[in-house]
C-alpha cells in the first residue's frame, strides 16, 4: 500500500516535472536566440497558447495584458507573435509597410486562401493585384454593375419572412454568399452555388486553425474545400473562355473581357482574388448584418430612426424601384448604424503582422519572421475614445464626423491596407437593411447565446419572430 501511494506520488511528480520542463523549453528556446523580447508566455511546444487564444479569447489578452502591460509576447496559430495593444502603436505599424512590418497571416489562412490572395502579397506585387481588386468595385463599378445586382438580390433574398421564425444567422450568412457569388459570376451563380457553399464554410472555418494536415481537423477541410473550389471556379473560367461571349460581372473584368485591360492575369491569381472576394465578404457582411438586426430590435429608438430614413426613401419611388447610388449616398443614419455595430461588436478583432527584417517597436527588437497581432477590440472600447463605449449609440458617428478617419478607428484596416471592398461591404448591408425595415418588424424568439471570439457568432443561431410591417 505504501508503495502504491509513493509511485502514485512519484509518477505525478515527474508528470508535474515533465509539463513544467516544456513549458520552460519553449520559453528558452527563444529567449536564447533574441534578448530583447517583450515580457510574456510562450506556452507549450508547437501548440504555444493557440488554444488559451481561441477559448478564451478576450480574456487571455486581458489576462496578459494585467501581467505584462499592452505589449507582450505569446505564440499562437503556429508562430512566435507579439501582441500590440496600444492605440499609438497599432496605427504605427499598420501605417509602415515599407519599414518591415507586412501582411502576416497564419499559415492556415495563406494555405487556404492562396498565395496570390491580396492580404497575403506586399510591394508592388500587392499594388498590381489592388489595382486589379478595385478595378471591379470601384465607386463606378457600385454604381453601374453591382449596386443593381444587389438590390434585384435583397428584394428576392428578403421574400416571404412574414409570420415565420427565421434564424437570421443563417439568413445573413446565405445572403453575404449568394450576393458575392452573383457579382462574381453573373448568371453561372445559380448553376454553382449548391456545389461551392458547402465546401466555401469548409473554408472559413479551416483559416483560423492550427495548420496540422490530420484526417478531420478545420484546416484538412479546409484545405479540401479550397480544391473543390479551385476545381469548380477553373472550370468557369475555362468554358468561358471557349464560348468567348463577354459577361459583364467581377469574373468577368478579371479576365480581361476588354483586350486593353491594363491588368493581366493568370488564373492562379484570378481564382485568389475570387475568394478573397468571397471571403473577405462573407465574414464582415453577415457578421455586421446580424449584429445590426440584433442591436436594432434591442434599441427601439434607433430602429425608428433607421426606418424614417428609408421610408422617406422610398416615398420618392415608385414601388418596385430599386435603390440607386444616390438613395445610398443619402443613408447618413444607415452608415453610422453599421459604423457602430462593427464597433461594438468587433466584427474584425485584429489584424496579422510579420517582420521581414528585425524590426524596433516599443523599445523592444522584434527578430525577423515574428508575427505581430494588432488587437483592436479593447481599442474599441476605451472610454477616452469612445464615451459610453458598451452603450449602441449610433448617432455618435454623426455628431463626430470625422470619427470614421480617426487613426483609433481600425476596423477597415489602415493606410495602402485600407479594406478594397468596404464601400461594396457597406452597400451590401444597407441595401439589406433597406428591404427588411421597410418590409418587416421583428422581435426575439428565444433566448440566443452570442459568441463574440475568435468569431462573431450565434452557436445555435440568432432567431427572430418576423410579422409584416
Amino acid at each position: 500500500m505504501a508503495f502504491t501511494f509513493i509511485a502514485i506520488v512519484g509518477g505525478v511528480l515527474f508528470l508535474f516535472c515533465f509539463f513544467s520542463a516544456l513549458l520552460r523549453w519553449n520559453e528558452v528556446r527563444y529567449m536564447k536566440k533574441n534578448k530583447g523580447l517583450p515580457p510574456g508566455t510562450m506556452g507549450w511546444p508547437l501548440f504555444g497558447e493557440t488554444t488559451e487564444f481561441l477559448k478564451q479569447g478576450p480574456n487571455f489578452m486581458k489576462n496578459q495584458r494585467a501581467r505584462y502591460g499592452s505589449f507582450f509576447k505569446s505564440h499562437i496559430l503556429g508562430c512566435p507573435t507579439i501582441v500590440s495593444m496600444d492605440a499609438e502603436l497599432n496605427r504605427y505599424i499598420l501605417m509602415n509597410e515599407s519599414k518591415g512590418l507586412v501582411p502576416g497571416y497564419p499559415k492556415s489562412m495563406l494555405d487556404i486562401l492562396g498565395k496570390c490572395n491580396i492580404a497575403a502579397v506586399h510591394g508592388s506585387t500587392h499594388k498590381y493585384l489592388r489595382g486589379a481588386l478595385l478595378s471591379i468595385i470601384s465607386p463606378t463599378m457600385i454604381r453601374d454593375q453591382l449596386l443593381p445586382k444587389i438590390d434585384h438580390f435583397m428584394r428576392s433574398h428578403l421574400s416571404n419572412w412574414d409570420n415565420q421564425v427565421i434564424n437570421i444567422q443563417h439568413k445573413t450568412k446565405e445572403m453575404a454568399f449568394l450576393s458575392s457569388l452573383r457579382q462574381i459570376a453573373g448568371k453561372e451563380s445559380s448553376r454553382i452555388s449548391d456545389s461551392i457553399m458547402p465546401e466555401f464554410f469548409n473554408l472559413v472555418l479551416g483559416t483560423l486553425s492550427l495548420p496540422i494536415h490530420l484526417p478531420g481537423t478545420n484546416y484538412s477541410r479546409g484545405f479540401q474545400a479550397r480544391k473543390a473550389i479551385v476545381s469548380i471556379v477553373s472550370e468557369v473560367i475555362e468554358e468561358r473562355r471557349k464560348s468567348q461571349e463577354i459577361h459583364k460581372d467581377m469574373l468577368g473584368g478579371l479576365m480581361g473581357n476588354d483586350d486593353e485591360s491594363r491588368h493581366k492575369l493568370s488564373d492562379e491569381e484570378i481564382i485568389d482574388l475570387v475568394i478573397t472576394v468571397m471571403y473577405s465578404g462573407y465574414e464582415t457582411v453577415s457578421a455586421t448584418s446580424m449584429m445590426a438586426v440584433k442591436y436594432l430590435q434591442d434599441h427601439p429608438k434607433a430602429l425608428e430612426e433607421l426606418r424614417e430614413e428609408h421610408l422617406n426613401i422610398r416615398q420618392r419611388k415608385k414601388p418596385d424601384e430599386p435603390i440607386d447610388f444616390n438613395d445610398l449616398k443619402s443613408m447618413r443614419f444607415t452608415r453610422a448604424v453599421i459604423f457602430e455595430t462593427a464597433r461594438l461588436a468587433t466584427i474584425v478583432n485584429g489584424v496579422l503582422r510579420k517582420t521581414i527584417q528585425d524590426v524596433e517597436l516599443n523599445g523592444y527588437l522584434i527578430p525577423k519572421g515574428w508575427k505581430i497581432y494588432v488587437f483592436i477590440r479593447e481599442i474599441n472600447y476605451d472610454p477616452f475614445l469612445y464615451p459610453e463605449p458598451l452603450k449602441f449609440n449610433p448617432w455618435r458617428w454623426l455628431q463626430d464626423q470625422s470619427l470614421e478617419s480617426k487613426n483609433h478607428f481600425l476596423v477597415f484596416g489602415r493606410g495602402t491596407r485600407l479594406c478594397p471592398g468596404k464601400d461594396l461591404g457597406i452597400a451590401e448591408i444597407s441595401t439589406f437593411l433597406h428591404y427588411l425595415v421597410t418590409r418587416y418588424r421583428w422581435e426575439a424568439a428565444g433566448d440566443d447565446k452570442l459568441v463574440k471570439f475568435p468569431r462573431v457568432s450565434a452557436p445555435n443561431g440568432l432567431h427572430i419572430r418576423v410579422s409584416s410591417y
